[in-house]
């Protein structure tokens, strides 16, 4: 994901310096323009600084860490984490951040690196308002929308109740994509009516080949699916918020990753749905 905001802001035209803690992705970055930094820490001189890692555990390595963004007595203008993390993570970032004179904002992202790509990813930002609106435009080049929903911590919940939702309906659409096929449709057949129905959305007919075909090709793996589901959980444990449904879908995403399921695309949820269902899935044929 992060690779690919970066390709989006090279080709806009910013002077780009990058860091990865897998060094070789960041060298492809440089063979298409940008500079790559050997710490987080030689980033803090920048005007902005974007975000982007897989965990709460992650984003203070990166920034409050040894060798971190905010390790030293300099900090950036601006940092603007795209990471899905806990809000207590978050203000802590947010507490070191301001303690250095930076300003910093929680501005998670829906999409993929496909949809960011194809710049149909969005934002959820929050944090002080006047600073969202500094960075908009540079956040609109990167997305078809960056929505502000709040002072503090408030995109980090709203990303993961989108998450939440996201793995609900996922098994979801894995359970009857099943009971469809049992009961003599194709998966391909269902899923076309499916897609042109009412019901049918951007995320049905984004998840239609990788159903059909069972190409697990990754955008986003059970792991982090049921990192977020239990994310979610726990706000709403902390909220006095009853979510059953979420809690079911957390145990099913944990028992994909039990079963081995750790580096496929998150629609792979299919074939564990299908082996509780006693049936063994194959590709169809592309025009089924």
């Amino acid at each position: 994901m992060g690779s690919a905001l970066v390709r989006r802001l090279l080709a806009a035209g910013y002077q780009v310096t990058v860091h990865n803690r897998t060094r070789a992705k960041a060298e492809a970055l440089a063979q298409e323009g940008a500079t790559v930094a050997d710490r987080p820490a030689d980033l803090a001189g920048l005007d902005l600084v974007f975000i982007m890692v897989s965990a709460s555990a992650d984003l203070l390595t990166v920034t409050t860490g040894p060798d971190g963004l905010l390790s030293g007595a300099d900090a950036p203008g601006v940092l603007i984490d795209c990471s899905t993390v806990s809000a207590e993570a978050s203000a802590e970032v947010r507490a070191a951040a301001a303690e250095r004179g930076a300003d910093f904002l929680a501005a998670p992202v829906s999409g993929n690196p496909l949809a960011v790509e194809a710049g149909r990813a969005s934002f959820a930002v929050s944090g002080p308002e006047r600073v969202f609106a500094e960075v908009r435009p540079v956040l609109e080049q990167l997305a078809r929308a960056a929505s502000y929903v709040g002072e503090g911590e408030t995109a980090r919940l709203v990303k993961i109740a989108h998450n939440v939702l996201l793995g609900i309906t996922a098994q979801a659409l894995a359970e009857i994509t099943v009971l469809a096929e049992l009961g003599g449709a194709s998966r391909g057949a269902f899923l076309e009516f499916l897609n042109d129905s009412v019901l049918g959305s951007a995320f049905t007919r984004s998840k239609t080949d990788a159903l059909v075909q069972l190409d697990f090709t990754p955008t986003f793996t059970p792991p982090l699916l049921h990192k977020d589901l239990e994310l979610g959980l726990a706000e709403a444990r902390r909220l006095g918020v009853p979510m059953p449904l979420a809690a079911q879908t957390s145990q099913l995403v944990a028992s994909a990753v039990g079963a081995g399921y750790r580096e496929e695309d998150f629609a792979v949820l299919i074939l564990e749905q299908a082996r509780r269902s006693g049936v063994t899935l194959s590709p169809e044929d592309s025009d089924s």
